[in-house]
């Protein structure tokens, strides 16, 4: 009644740590990052590398926030919150991440096929929590770069426009 139950336990742990290891291996040279920030109640996310930031806006009060992504490339994710405890989820990549507070996470994925999707915090965040939502689009290599150049005029318009 002892022996078998530890044995078992033993054997769970040892794939447990397996697939965790695995999950959490961060690549040494992403070819995309994304910085992404959870604050009450919206995200931003910013590519770092291409210098584009995605605004977020409180739902409501402008479109969701947009996270694009390419197929097929390894993307690193960054996360930070000023504020208080969020938890960044998109239920199709089966895969949910805690933000806090001066502790930043990371983590990795390489999408395989287009789509558009819903992201969510899962975490009680506050009054508006249920309203921080944000779209995730992954296209392909090329309608990312398209994307990019977009955004980069857009950004550099505004930018312009202020001075």
């Amino acid at each position: 009644y002892t022996v078998v139950p530890f044995v078992l336990i033993a054997v769970l742990f040892y794939y447990t740590a397996k697939d965790e290891n695995t999950i959490d291996a961060i690549p040494a040279h992403p070819q995309l990052t994304v910085n992404v920030t959870g604050f009450q109640w919206s995200w931003e996310f910013n590519y770092p590398q291409y210098n584009v930031t995605t605004d977020g806006y409180m739902w409501g009060q402008g479109p969701l926030p947009l996270l694009e992504i390419p197929t097929g490339e390894t993307i690193e994710f960054n996360l930070t919150s000023p504020d208080v405890i969020h938890s960044f989820w998109v239920p199709e990549f089966l895969f949910k991440r805690d933000v806090i507070p001066g502790h930043p996470n990371h983590f990795s994925i390489t999408a395989t096929q287009t789509g558009t999707f819903t992201g969510h915090c899962s975490e009680l965040c506050g009054l508006y929590h249920s309203r921080m939502l944000f779209t995730v689009k992954i296209v392909t290599p090329a309608q990312f770069q398209a994307w990019v150049s977009q955004q980069q005029a857009v950004q550099k318009t505004a930018s312009g426009s202020t001075q």
